[in-house]
């Protein structure tokens, strides 16, 4: 009897003994079960970054022409008149007017205006040796301040253009209109103003080309061709720098790049021919 009550005593100790442990263990082990809590993500898309504005399409590229010719550097000042000054208009043409201002020198101004446009645009220009020694040899052969003699043409011709010539020398200033001429000299002078209006607008359409519409200048370039074999280009010999550096310029297209390569090695022959005619002329 006392051996079976000693066995329930043992029984019951066992039974809270177990009771005791296994809570604690199943409280471990939920504690080491925890799940971290993460921080909320947002499900809200990412803002996309805005793309950065373009420059403006048509605002006019660094009119610095230094690199076509050394003189353009400088200018005359604005307060005095300039000894030679050219006036081209014609309301109906591409380029409705056209100012060229300059002195003794060639160093001066351009200043154009294009149909449709609202604004006048100036840029400096160098008149070279070649084609003012042209000029001054017509202005010496009209006697221009000391004639009066009008050379306009009898004819009308103001569907052409109306140009105005004014020259200041030695204290004189004579002015003089025409827009057609039979005068040799009056000719000249004409077609060699008209001359240096192609040649830098031209300047300033391939450097707007250049910043703003690349794909352009392949035309331009053909235009300048053109107008080079018309003899329509004051001095082609002037722009050879410059298209030295459209020839290795690698923001337009490769085709104008070749062509100004073209343009660059028409011109080295054509100053060997000149270099070659004046040593003859001179053993002669």
């Amino acid at each position: 009897m006392s051996i079976q009550r000693n066995s329930i005593r043992s029984a019951v100790f066992v039974f809270f003994a177990a009771c005791a442990v296994f809570p604690l263990y199943g409280q471990k082990s939920r504690a080491g079960n925890v799940k971290k809590i993460r921080p909320a993500v947002s499900k809200e898309p990412a803002k996309p970054t805005p793309p950065p504005v373009p420059g403006k399409r048509n605002e006019r590229p660094d009119p610095d022409t230094s690199k076509v010719d050394p003189q353009v550097v400088g200018s005359h000042s604005s307060n005095s008149i300039p000894p030679y000054r050219y006036e081209f208009l014609r309301p109906e043409f591409l380029v409705t007017k056209i100012v060229i201002e300059h002195d003794e020198r060639g160093v001066g101004t351009i200043t154009f205006m294009k149909k449709g446009a609202d604004e006048l645009i100036t840029d400096p220009i160098a008149v070279s040796q070649k084609a003012l020694t042209r000029i001054n040899d017509a202005l010496t052969a009209l006697n221009f301040l000391g004639s009066d003699e009008n050379y306009q043409y009898d004819k009308d011709y103001s569907h052409l253009g109306n140009m105005t010539f004014a020259l200041t020398r030695d204290g004189k200033t004579r002015e003089v209109a025409y827009n057609y001429t039979t005068n040799k000299g009056a000719k000249t002078l004409m077609d060699e103003y008209r001359k240096l209006g192609n040649q830098y607008i031209w300047i300033f359409d391939i450097k707007l080309s250049r910043e703003n519409q690349p794909l352009d200048s392949p035309r331009l370039m053909e235009s300048l061709d053109s107008m080079i074999r018309r003899d329509e280009i004051s001095d082609p010999y002037q722009l050879e720098p410059f298209l030295r550096e459209l020839s290795n310029d690698e923001s337009i297209p490769l085709i104008a790049r070749n062509h100004a390569d073209r343009l660059v090695k028409q011109i080295e022959k054509e100053k060997a021919k000149d270099e070659k005619k004046k040593n003859s002329d001179k053993s002669e």
